[in-house]
């Protein structure tokens, strides 16, 4: 048993120094952190979504955005759209479960808007409805996904494909991205900078 749970850490641990030596996605988490700078120095805010275990990472972020990350500071717009099960239930209701996020975003996104869709697989019909909207509208978009990218990987601004197709290793990466995202915006705007 003990074995098999280091073999849990080391393989997210393989996975995540495989993204540290991925140039290219850290230089894309860099344009996505400036992208949400840009977004809140506009008035702007940040919408996400998810499903399951993506629904908490969506919640997750938006918290640490609103209340704080490393240090206090003024709150920053964020919003799970996961989060009002009143609204989610009428929605999916009223038009279906793949339109809860989508019907959301008509509500609440404005151009000055970013919005983030969380899917491991890629190919979530709510998320992948929600990001056509967001291109369709000219709302910036970044898509957290697995290995393949899935339906979302032509639909987002930026789609951050973790090269993995084990669905915890995924998630486990989609945190640890958001936490590196939200201490860049944080240090940003609030801090000393780079």
């Amino acid at each position: 048993m003990e074995n098999y749970i280091v073999q849990q850490f080391e393989s997210s641990l393989k996975l995540k120094q495989s993204v540290i030596q991925d140039r290219t996605m850290i230089g894309q988490l860099g344009e996505i952190a400036r992208s949400i700078i840009t977004v809140y120095n506009n008035g702007g805010k940040v919408l996400l979504a998810g499903n399951g275990g993506s629904a908490a990472d969506a919640q997750h972020i938006a918290g640490e955005l609103v209340s704080r990350f490393y240090f206090n500071r003024p709150g920053l717009a964020a919003v799970a759209l996961t989060t009002d099960s009143s609204i989610v239930t009428a929605i999916a209701n009223d038009y279906g479960y793949d339109y809860v996020f989508k019907r959301q975003l008509e509500a609440l996104a404005t151009k000055n808007d970013l919005f983030i869709g969380i899917s491991t697989s890629g190919n979530s019909p709510n998320i992948v409805r929600a990001l056509e909207f967001c291109r369709e509208n000219h709302i910036t978009s970044v898509g957290l996904t697995g290995e393949s990218g899935g339906k979302m990987l032509d639909l987002c601004d930026w789609c951050i494909c973790v090269p993995s197709s084990e669905t915890p290793r995924i998630q486990e990466v989609h945190i640890t991205i958001g936490h590196a995202i939200c201490a860049v915006v944080e240090e940003q705007l609030f801090g000393k900078g780079f």
